[in-house]
């Protein structure tokens, strides 16, 4: 199936380890090897996981949220202004001095009053805390059952506490079917994620966010058609063990349960450092590194999963300096990935002031 894909393109020495070819993995009716072509069922498998999502969002989230008191703040109305709407549509978002100048002369209305207008305007544009809500509670339900149901499927494989194990016989190493599924899920999750980039709740760290997805993409689909599945699924579960807690974290701030909140987020970030600064090095360095042959799959493998790294370094540091500046110190609250918008006092502000 590869060869007639593109020889030149799958040939063995770039994807195997020395010694190894695609003769070794020959499939029979017992046995089965990752195809390359599995993988093109995550194009439907994304499809279905955005409209599985939308229904969830608004048949369970919307109204779990709503019994829960999540609420949105009042924003101040804008007045119809087309001169002004133009611009902001066509020319951006935030005008210059010289623009609003130029803007208020259009519109006969005084420079604050245009000002006060884009202000105003944008904030109608940002995301409601609702919408926040329900997003976080999708995320929140994936990954929840992701890590679950790969932990189920692990718990009883050598390989799998024993990383020695992990790679014996590789690549001659029978595909699980279950194994086979949730490698497909957790890429057509991933491609969903792209998918709706443009239209979910855009944070300060949206350049890495992209980087994740695409690093993350290009480890999923290069693993699975090396047969790397095994050290795959270890490295997602790994991943997917703080996920869900931080988006639990989102959901009781959303819902205004500081404490609680507070709790959640210091036992993520707890998680999320032991699992990304210590085990995820230990695992992709220590046994993927120094214990494994080294081929040209591989070497693209470590520079993906250096990108990673350094993301986890960079997300840290923010978790870090969330804990000591927010929560410990009791300094103003803001997420360290909020939204990139004005925040939501000055909104409230401006209410005050129109009432």
């Amino acid at each position: 199936t590869r060869m007639g894909l593109s020889e030149g393109f799958w040939h063995h020495e770039y994807w195997l380890p020395p010694g190894a070819t695609w003769e070794d993995m020959k499939e029979s009716a017992d046995v089965h090897y990752p195809q390359p072509q599995d993988l093109l069922l995550c194009i439907p498998g994304a499809l279905f996981l955005i409209i599985f999502r939308c229904i969830f969002e608004r048949t369970v989230a919307l109204p779990l949220g709503r019994r829960l008191g999540v609420k949105d703040k009042l924003r101040p109305k804008v007045q119809p202004n087309a001169t002004l709407e133009g611009f902001y549509v066509l020319l951006g978002r935030t005008p210059k001095e010289e623009d609003l100048i130029s803007l208020a002369k259009q519109s006969d209305l005084p420079v604050k009053k245009v000002e006060t207008w884009f202000r105003h305007r944008r904030a109608q544009d940002r995301p409601t805390v609702m919408k926040k809500y329900c997003e976080a509670s999708w995320r929140f339900t994936f990954y929840f059952t992701s890590f679950f149901s790969g932990l189920a499927l692990l718990y009883d494989k050598p390989w799998f506490w024993d990383h020695t194990v992990c790679w014996l016989r590789f690549p001659q190493q029978p595909l699980l079917p279950a194994l086979g599924w949730f490698y497909l899920l957790e890429l057509s999750f991933y491609c969903s994620l792209v998918a709706t980039l443009p239209f979910d709740v855009k944070r300060k760290d949206f350049k890495e966010q992209i980087i994740h997805h695409i690093a993350t993409i290009t480890l999923i689909f290069v693993s699975y058609c090396a047969n790397l599945v095994r050290f795959g699924v270890i490295v997602m579960l790994v991943h997917d063990a703080s996920d869900y807690i931080l988006e639990l974290a989102k959901m009781l701030h959303y819902m205004k349960w500081k404490r609680v909140c507070e709790a959640v987020f210091i036992v993520f970030a707890a998680v999320f450092i032991i699992s990304r600064l210590v085990i995820f090095p230990l695992i992709t360095y220590y046994y993927f590194v120094t214990k494994f042959q080294l081929f040209l799959i591989t070497c693209l493998i470590n520079a993906f999963l250096m990108i990673l790294q350094l993301l986890h370094v960079f997300w840290s540091y923010l978790i870090i300096q969330m804990i000591f500046g927010v929560i410990l110190h009791g300094a103003k609250r803001k997420d360290a990935r909020s939204d990139t918008e004005e925040s939501d006092r000055s909104e409230a502000e401006d209410l005050a002031k129109n009432e």
